[in-house]
Formats: structure tokens, C-alpha cells, sequence
């Protein structure tokens, strides 16, 4: 009965994990706000991803401390997106001021380091 109570915890925890996760990216607005100058964050994630649902988690929290900041997010198996930024690999996060991509890492969920890279690029 132990085993299945965890069964059925794990796959609530997983699905939680993937709700929370959506394409947000539209080329329009992120155009937009190239040509305004504006400092944009793009991550990329996939379903079931725990170091993407960890990265996502800080993403939210920048959206509310960094007002100034667009902020964009695609399922990385959504092979236009990643081609049209190169990007291979899940918890892939980009920061670009402008037109010009500043910042590029893989795997980065720590909130010191994410807050860094965005706040040296404001």
C-alpha cells in the first residue's frame, strides 16, 4: 500500500511539474521587443524536465522582480523555436539586449547566477 501511495504522489508531482511548463515565445512580440531595446530571456524546457521545472521556478520570480525584463519560454521539441535560436538541449537559457544574444548557458537553475546574468545585461 506504501509503494502504491508513492506511485501516485510521484506521477501527481511529475504532472504538476508539466502543467506549469507552456510555450510562451511569439516571434512577433519578441521582435518587439528587440527593436525597443528591451533585455529578453528565452528558456527552453521540455515535459517532465525536473532542472527545467527548477529553472522555470526562478524565471517566474524574475518576471516579478524585473519589470523591464521579456520574458519567453518554448517546449524545446518544438523544432522551429529551437532552430531559430540554435538551441539543442533543454534548460537552455538565453538573454539578449537588442538584437544581439548576450548570454547563453545549459543547465543553469541557480537563482544567484540567473539573477546575475540578467541583472549584468540590464
Amino acid at each position: 500500500m506504501k509503494k502504491i501511495l508513492v506511485f501516485i504522489f510521484c506521477i501527481i508531482a511529475f504532472n504538476v511539474n508539466a502543467s506549469e511548463k507552456k510555450t510562451t515565445f511569439n516571434k512577433d512580440l519578441f521582435d518587439k521587443a528587440q527593436s525597443e531595446g528591451k533585455t529578453v530571456v528565452v528558456s527552453s524546457w521540455i515535459k517532465y524536465c525536473t532542472s527545467c521545472a527548477s529553472q522555470m521556478k526562478v524565471l517566474n520570480k524574475v518576471k516579478q522582480d524585473f519589470n523591464n525584463v521579456e520574458y519567453f519560454a518554448f517546449d524545446v521539441t518544438n523544432k522551429e523555436i529551437a532552430e531559430l535560436f540554435n538551441v539543442q538541449y533543454q534548460t537552455t537559457l538565453l538573454i539578449f539586449k537588442g538584437d544581439k544574444e548576450v548570454y547563453r548557458s545549459i543547465g543553469e537553475t541557480s537563482r544567484d547566477l540567473i539573477y546575475k546574468a540578467i541583472q549584468s545585461k540590464i
